[in-house]
């Protein structure tokens, strides 16, 4: 199935305000899908890192609009046969016109305002429409790119001129472009997460030992 950038924010809110629930684990499997909702998403989760550690498994594919959710957790791995990228935007303009002609149709649109039915699939594509859509998804592939530098601590152009430029990478090719911090499978993301809590309770149990003798010593 699929995930709504909004009922998957609604279940990590609840995850970070749930004081039983240390760390998360984000599953996913998706080639991706709409930018609209992604991007206030990543930017939530990465927020959220300085409360909790936010951990991303490509448990097998993360790609696209789904690499970038990934890259906003705190550490991100990929599953030995797994892939990850496809970082860039697109979309697609059709034209229908010759076929309605053949078909004996012919539509006429009725419009108010001067770009109102630019890029409508009754008609071929001018040049200034595909200039303007050209530049929509320039502005989409920047802020994707800027997210992905972001959330891996890389530069803008160690994104936009390595990590497949554009293609999905298997999980080694991807740890040797630093798309992804290991490779390792949900399982054993798992596990290094209890590890980790595990470490993590340690420092607090010697504070409150050290507390405890001190009281003594006091008493």
């Amino acid at each position: 199935g699929s995930a709504s950038t909004q009922r998957f924010t609604q279940q990590f809110r609840d995850a970070m305000a749930d004081q039983t629930v240390g760390s998360i684990l984000i599953d996913i499997d998706s080639p991706g899908g709409s930018i609209y909702g992604v991007s206030e998403l990543a930017a939530e989760i990465i927020a959220a890192r300085a409360t909790k550690p936010i951990i991303a498994v490509a448990n097998s594919l993360a790609a696209s609009a789904a690499y970038w959710v990934g890259c906003a957790a705190s550490e991100f791995y990929v599953t030995p046969g797994g892939e990850v990228g496809s970082i860039g935007v697109w979309q697609a303009h059709e034209d229908w016109s010759k076929a309605m002609d053949e078909a004996g149709v012919k539509t006429t649109l009725i419009s108010a305002g001067k770009y109102k039915v630019e890029g409508n699939p009754y008609q071929p594509l001018d040049a200034d429409a595909q200039g303007f859509m050209q530049s929509r998804v320039d502005d989409y592939y920047n802020a994707f790119v800027k997210a992905v530098a972001k959330g891996r601590g890389v530069s803008v152009s160690a994104v936009r001129d390595g990590m497949g430029q554009g293609r999905v990478l298997g999980a080694d090719a991807a740890l040797a472009e630093k798309m992804v911090d290991g490779i390792m499978t949900f399982d054993d993301a798992i596990k290094k997460m209890q590890r980790d809590a595990k470490t993590a309770q340690r420092p607090a149990a010697s504070r409150l030992a050290q507390a405890e003798r001190e009281l003594a010593i006091m008493g």
